[in-house]
């Protein structure tokens, strides 16, 4: 999934290259998010809980996606996430639990 958020995020990456290889990404995915009013409110609410402005927006846009899954390296973000309807967990976390999930099935 895509976001109006994360290529906004990416165009600002000074590294020409990695913004290059990203945009690349963000091209290939299935559905793209455009931040809306709905949006919005909820990325508010997560920051009165305590989440930062573009994570409470990457977050939202991740819900209203209805992902099962938010992959962050950050921690901070990944405490603040333990009650939220959308599982915040780290890439090597994600991969343990995804092949793990995979051999019971």
């Amino acid at each position: 999934m895509s976001s109006s958020v994360l290529e906004y995020e990416n165009s600002r990456n000074p590294f020409v290259v990695n913004q290059q290889s990203m945009d690349r990404y963000l091209q290939i995915a299935a559905l793209r998010v455009l931040v809306d009013e709905n949006i919005r409110n909820r990325a508010e609410q997560l920051e009165q809980e305590g989440v930062k402005a573009i994570d409470a927006l990457h977050v939202a846009c991740a819900e209203a996606s209805q992902s099962d899954y938010f992959i962050t390296c950050d921690k901070r973000l990944i405490n603040r996430g333990q009650n939220l309807s959308i599982t915040v967990i780290n890439p090597n976390n994600f991969i343990f639990e995804v092949e793990n999930d995979n051999k019971s099935n």
